[in-house]
């Protein structure tokens, strides 16, 4: 792995508003974001690759956030609405 050695992955079926969806809630104990808002940016990487990996997520999902504090992990939930 890039960044986390250790990492959980929870997929959730979810209902909200009479509309369903699916939550992906993405969590590890690694070293965390110092900057998650750099982080967010088209073509920011620290580890050499073309840094589309956040941006593009959000990008396909209906709701998205990043929750990160260095030393202690990331924890990345996102939810798509069935259309």
């Amino acid at each position: 792995m890039a960044y986390a050695e250790v990492g959980r992955i929870d997929l959730r079926i979810v209902e909200r508003d009479g509309k369903q969806g699916l939550t992906l809630v993405a969590a590890d104990d690694g070293p965390g974001i110092p900057d998650v808002e750099q982080a967010m940016q088209d073509g920011y990487s620290t580890s050499g690759g073309l840094g589309l990996g956040l941006p593009g997520s959000r990008r396909l999902m209906d709701e998205f956030a990043v929750a990160s504090t260095v030393g202690e992990g990331t924890t990345v939930t996102a939810t798509k609405w069935v259309r």
